[in-house]
């Protein structure tokens, strides 16, 4: 078999790094520039770039630069890879996230060139999830090229294999040998003869890339001159210019016998999982905002005819990708640079919160929520509500989650009495506000059940009071102690640790096997920001303690404990609270952090025995070793196993618990403890330098989130984790309303879906304006047919889904028209 080197020119570009994004702009020019020059001077020569966001500044920019990288493009010397908008951080943002590089990036290069993607490119990125096969080919891609983890990281049985995801997706991938780049001549000699001998050895071709990286640059014209004085060289015969497409093409004809790996290509920079707690906590707060925009702008414009704002959304969007650069994402750049972070979240943000408000109202306003003997709007009896003669006013909750959602609702205005659209009465519940003015510091605190993709109206009373039937067993707090229901919280009142949990669901059963919720302290001094050549971060240090308990609510919808503790200069608050017949524990964490070069770690020891942890990861899920090796997660980690004390002789049952949160990804598990990364305080983008008194440390201050405890029986398959995760972070939306006619019901349904395993993540317009996407995925990778029907657009319809499969359905305007099955870029799939 032929055994050539493929010479993959390239320029790799940190857009935001140790420099902000204005110098990576300008650096992006100079490089294009470049690479035309080269391309100018050496017929022969091929440049290989990725990243959408780049060619886009270059068309803002510098047009005339612009249109001579078209002709290079049209022509094939010029070879776009990696059809996504940047080269993404590969763990931490979410599969839908990754769907919207696919969308934005491909049909940013079609539009603009003809021409997409064929190759996955992330040769800087600090790993790669399990499920990239199944997101690469609903993306356009079929091959995939990366780096890291080398091979002192991950052993792999060959460097060029078919990767394949839990869905059975694969593609072609090959892992480059040392580095996508180089930043002087010398030494480059020695690096293509290594690489030759490399595939001599396997029996195939090899890829080698060439260039100044990272500050971009690419091939220079040494690296061009060297390149053509080997080639003469008889022992060099075999290296050639090439491109990416070209050696996966040439590859897939020779068929080489390379083996299938089902795996995640991790670890490496495992600090990156946590490093930045603020841009991490603001990503996972706006990638699901986004998609509440859409759905919600999507419902208003059915159902009232309300613009879609597509081109705000799609800039809201480019921010948020953006924002997903593996050095922005991963924590690991210069002080200055997470400013800008801060600035495109929050332009980001603020758009879709716009969003969201038009969809509600104009749907909210066109309820009828008139009242008989109402004759004209006047504010006699209350200054913000609009209630008259006791007649209660109206406040319309929508639930942008495609399931009913029974949730807690905050009402910010101190009531007697509420009720539902059907005018039965709730148990309410008095709780303190946000505010404080003068009286005026209450609010009311109910539990409703909101229909899919729907809606409804509550009424609020601010005088009538409503006989209701106080709850037996109603939930309770109690000096340390919890209870309702379904579970019973001890809380040690001098380190303010969980000391137990017991499920009376299960006769009893303790949950852990040890003090819960334990504030470790760790020693990461010998930790850089990324955490090069670690696998763990387990030298403790100290722990959270004198702590000091208050009751804050004592039911009987809600009771929370107050949780106070303390280690040198930084303050933790933990408000632990137990809902009404709930089987969950909920946490909302007040952390003032003042360490440095130190880690602050939750952990939470799981009452099993064979322990087995499984981590969400983007669309999709892991299982991992109990090995105590940070790992990157979503937003759940589970820890299941047998239960200590099962029958002899029988079958062991399965128990578990999973941890919910809204703003972290590092962990890890080692035997049945389970342990949340909270805090990092590294240097701002030290890479092992000189740690002088000038330094800055990170995330010094004050940050909030929250967690949630949640303990089943059965696999965690049976635990309904991942609808609680959406849940915890998609909450109720709601809008104060007034008497007015409307042709609307008091309640509404949009969408309806008949297996609990498919959730529809994304319902928005299609790009090409003739019709809608619904986005859906199976998420416990059981194989299951189910019916879809969206209300709002008078279709419904049967799909069977594979395990973890994605599937988005292009559902035509014209009722007569089919819907199909679209990928990622809203095109039927392409062929290999």
């Amino acid at each position: 078999m032929e055994t050539k080197l493929h010479l993959i020119g390239n320029a790799h570009l940190d857009p935001v790094w140790l420099w902000r994004w204005q110098e990576g702009y300008a650096e992006i020019k100079a490089t294009f520039r470049s690479a035309l020059d080269r391309l100018n001077e050496y017929p022969d020569f091929v440049f290989t770039c990725a990243c959408a966001a780049y060619y886009k500044w270059v068309e803002e920019n510098a047009p005339e630069m612009f249109a001579e990288m078209k002709q290079r493009i049209a022509e094939g010397r010029w070879v776009i890879t990696g059809g996504w908008w940047i080269q993404p951080d590969c763990n931490l943002p979410s599969g839908e996230s990754f769907a919207r590089h696919s969308l934005y990036g491909q049909r940013y290069f079609m539009g603009k060139f003809g021409v997409m993607a064929r190759v996955g490119y992330n040769v800087d990125s600090f790993g790669h999830h399990g499920m990239m096969p199944q997101l690469l080919k609903q993306g356009g891609m079929n091959a995939y090229v990366f780096m890291r983890p080398g091979a002192h990281e991950k052993t792999l049985p060959h460097d060029l294999f078919w990767w394949e995801s839990e869905d059975g997706s694969r593609v072609m991938t090959f892992r480059l040998a040392d580095s996508y780049g180089n930043w002087a001549s010398n030494g480059m000699e020695d690096k293509l003869s290594s690489h030759r001998a490399m595939a001599v050895a396997s029996g195939h071709a090899f890829m080698s890339f060439y260039g100044v990286g990272n500050h971009g640059g690419g091939p220079t014209i040494q690296n061009l001159e060297l390149i053509h004085k080997l080639q003469e060289r008889p022992d060099m015969d075999g290296i050639e210019l090439s491109s990416p497409n070209r050696y996966f093409s040439e590859m897939k004809q020779m068929n080489p016998d390379i083996p299938v790996i089902k795996d995640e290509m991790q670890m490496h920079a495992i600090g990156c999982y946590s490093a930045h707690s603020e841009s991490k906590a603001a990503n996972r707060k706006v990638e699901h905002q986004m998609l509440t925009a859409e759905k919600m702008s999507s419902l208003a414009n059915l159902m009232r005819g309300l613009p879609y704002p597509m081109e705000a959304l799609n800039r809201a969007w480019e921010n948020v990708m953006f924002n997903h650069f593996h050095d922005i994402m991963g924590g690991c750049s210069i002080k200055e640079a997470f400013d800008d972070v801060r600035d495109f979240y929050g332009e980001a943000f603020s758009i879709g919160a716009k969003a969201i408000n038009a969809a509600l109202q104009k749907i909210s306003w066109s309820i009828n929520t008139m009242k008989p003997g109402i004759k004209s709007l006047n504010k006699e009896k209350d200054w913000q509500l609009w209630e008259q003669d006791d007649l209660g006013s109206p406040l319309v909750v929508f639930n942008p989650l495609s399931w009913d959602v029974e949730a807690s609702i905050v009402i910010n205005k101190k009531l007697a009495g509420v009720t539902d659209a059907a005018g039965s009465p709730l148990l309410i519940q008095t709780v303190r506000a946000s505010r404080t003015n003068t009286s005026d510091k209450w609010d009311t605190f109910i539990k409703g059940r909101i229909p899919a993709f729907g809606y409804q109206v509550f009424w609020g009373y601010r005088d009538k009071a409503f006989d209701i039937v106080q709850p037996t067993n109603a939930v309770r707090a109690e000096g340390g102690t919890l209870e309702n229901s379904q579970l019973s919280i001890e809380i040690d009142p001098t380190t303010g640790y969980i000391r137990r949990v017991t499920d009376k669901r299960s006769g009893g059963r303790e949950v852990l096997a040890g003090d819960g919720a334990v504030p470790i302290v760790l020693d990461e001094t010998h930790s850089d920001t990324w955490g090069h050549g670690l696998t763990n971060y387990r030298e403790e240090l100290g722990q959270f303690g004198n702590a000091e308990l208050k009751v804050l609510e004592n039911g009987p919808l809600r009771a929370t404990i107050r949780v106070t503790s303390y280690y040198g200069a930084s303050v933790l608050r933990q408000d632990i609270s137990l809902l009404h017949d709930s089987t969950d524990v909920h946490v909302k964490v007040r952390l003032d952090w003042r360490e440095q070069h130190k880690m602050l770690k939750l952990a939470f020891p799981v009452h099993v025995e064979q322990p087995r942890a499984v981590f969400e990861i983007p669309y999709g899920f892991i299982e991992r070793p109990t090995n105590g090796n940070e790992v990157p997660g979503q937003m759940w980690v589970n820890v299941s196993g047998n239960k200590p004390d099962a029958t002899e002789n029988m079958e062991p049952a399965t128990f578990g618990l999973s941890l919910i949160n809204d703003a972290k990804y590092g962990y890890d598990v080692q035997g049945n403890e389970l342990r949340m990364t909270i805090v990092r305080s590294p240097i701002y983008a030290d890479h092992f330098g000189e740690r002088d008194e000038q330094v800055e440390f990170m995330d010094q201050g004050v940050q909030e989130f929250a967690y949630v405890l949640s303990p089943h029986s059965g696999t965690w398959q049976d635990s309904g984790v991942v609808r609680k995760a959406y849940e915890l972070h998609n909450p109720l939306l709601q809008v104060w309303e007034t008497y007015h006619e409307g042709d609307l019901p008091q309640i509404s349904e949009g969408i309806s879906i008949t297996s609990d395993h498919v959730i529809a993540v994304a319902f928005k317009p299609a790009e090409d304006g003739n019709g809608w996407i619904l986005r859906c995925q199976e998420a416990y990778g059981r194989e299951v047919e189910t019916e879809l029907c969206l209300s709002a657009l008078n279709r419904k319809w049967r799909s069977t889904f594979g395990r973890c499969e994605i599937k988005t359905f292009f559902i035509p305007c014209m009722l007569h028209e089919s819907i199909e099955e679209v990928n990622f870029i809203e095109m039927k799939p392409m062929e290999e």
